[in-house]
């Protein structure tokens, strides 16, 4: 295996950071999520060394284990929660806790939400006295709602990040819902979102809190350049084929059916590839139908879930890596991708064009277009790509440059 890929402060970053944190040693950090693993665990990872302590809630359904036992959609929406925790590498001054919100897994359930994880969050806060000088909230609704009201409660600065569907889609399915929104990132003392696309909706609501775009990022100790022979052997992938990758949960936003759709087009052309889909959810057995009356059981892979940590080997183990999501703010998996030094396909939807900025890293497709899709992936797999041009721009995006703009945030809201 390679080393890793170094990233760097430079000395100005370097200084700003110590500037920045040099008061941040005594204070506690109160973080409030849906979940503790991926991209909202790589960054809380990386900014807890600077606070006393750091204590992290996270929103867990009580049943939400049986969606994994149970077949039936309404579980199926809350039983990723139940897996959401990875303690792996964690600081030691950090402190992870799971709060129990029971909802109905249903539009009025969810409508209900912020409430019940204010109550929870609030009730554990009490119970065990946690301290905490600033709250930050991932996604703004329900986290952000339950940071807003203890914000209103303990009269402590309250940061909010917007992420993707909570901005670009919740705020515009009806007047409660736009209400409900614009009550969370006015209570903010600053909205952090994660690209400019989500910061153009925020800018059709009536907020006047100060909002700073900060792109998400990914784990340059994690996903780095590797022997790509090696990784497939590791992976029991064959060494002559084309291997065409997506990572993502099996939702209908992600689209793997128009992938699945733009394989059997490419295979008319050229039959040395692999498509290989990483992830588990509710449309498994609607793709499994649909590969099988294609009649592409020889072309495309379902793996299932695979654990955050192994995912390197996957890209590693790739020619090309497939975004074909319908919607997104500003999808982690494709800032690994880069970080990996492999090229990326995906379509134009949230912050995807604001990053594949040149044909040097990328290739953009329209959104639910098999025939685009597939004319991209072709021409990507003849194309000769430089691992170091995009290593090179994938640097930007370490979580370790990332989150010094995270850190003037909190210092601007403690001031």
């Amino acid at each position: 295996m390679e080393e890793g890929l170094i990233v760097k402060l430079s000395i100005e970053e370097y200084c700003c950071r110590m500037t920045i944190t040099k008061g941040m040693g005594c204070k506690n950090l109160l973080v409030i999520c849906h979940a503790y693993n991926n991209f909202q665990k790589d960054v809380i990872d990386v900014l807890a060394p600077d606070f006393s302590s750091v204590n992290v809630v996270v929103r867990k359904h009580p049943i939400a284990g049986l969606g994994k036992i149970i077949s039936v959609p309404q579980l199926e929406r809350i039983s990723s929660a139940y897996y959401a925790i990875d303690c792996a590498n964690t600081s030691q001054n950090t402190h992870i806790h799971q709060t129990p919100v029971w909802y109905i897994p249903t539009n009025g359930g969810y409508r209900k939400l912020g409430d019940r994880h204010y109550s929870s969050v609030r009730s554990f806060v009490q119970r065990w006295g946690i301290k905490f000088d600033l709250i930050h909230a991932h996604f703004i609704w329900s986290s952000g709602y339950a940071g807003a009201r203890l914000k209103e409660e303990y009269g402590v600065p309250f940061v909010v990040t917007g992420h993707g569907y909570d901005v670009y889609s919740l705020p515009f399915k009806d007047n409660e819902w736009r209400e409900r929104i614009e009550y969370v990132l006015n209570t903010a003392d600053h909205v952090i979102t994660v690209s400019q696309s989500n910061l153009a909706c925020i800018k059709k609501l009536d907020v006047s809190t100060p909002v700073t775009v900060i792109p998400n990022g990914f784990r340059s100790d994690l996903f780095y350049p590797r022997d790509s022979s090696e990784c497939r052997k590791l992976l029991n992938l064959p060494q002559d084929k084309k291997i065409i990758l997506t990572v993502g949960n099996l939702e209908p936003v992600k689209g793997q059916k128009y992938l699945v759709e733009a394989v059997q087009r490419i295979v008319r052309e050229r039959k040395d590839i692999l498509c290989v889909i990483v992830g588990a959810g509710k449309l498994r057995n609607t793709l499994e139908r649909q590969i099988r009356s294609l009649g592409l059981e020889d072309y495309v892979m379902l793996t299932g879930g695979k654990p955050h940590d192994e995912i390197p080997l996957w890209m590693n183990a790739c020619d090309l890596f497939v975004l074909p999501s319908l919607n997104e703010g500003n999808p982690t998996v494709m800032f690994e991708t880069l970080g990996c030094g492999r090229p990326f396909v995906g379509t134009r939807v949230g912050g995807v064009p604001e990053v594949i900025t040149s044909n040097k890293y990328g290739l953009l497709v329209e959104s639910a277009d098999p025939d685009d899709l597939a004319e991209k992936i072709m021409l990507a797999l003849d194309q000769e790509w430089n691992g170091e041009t995009i290593l090179r721009w994938a640097k930007q995006y370490a979580w370790k440059k990332i989150t010094l703009d995270i850190m003037k945030v909190y210092a601007c809201s403690l001031q």
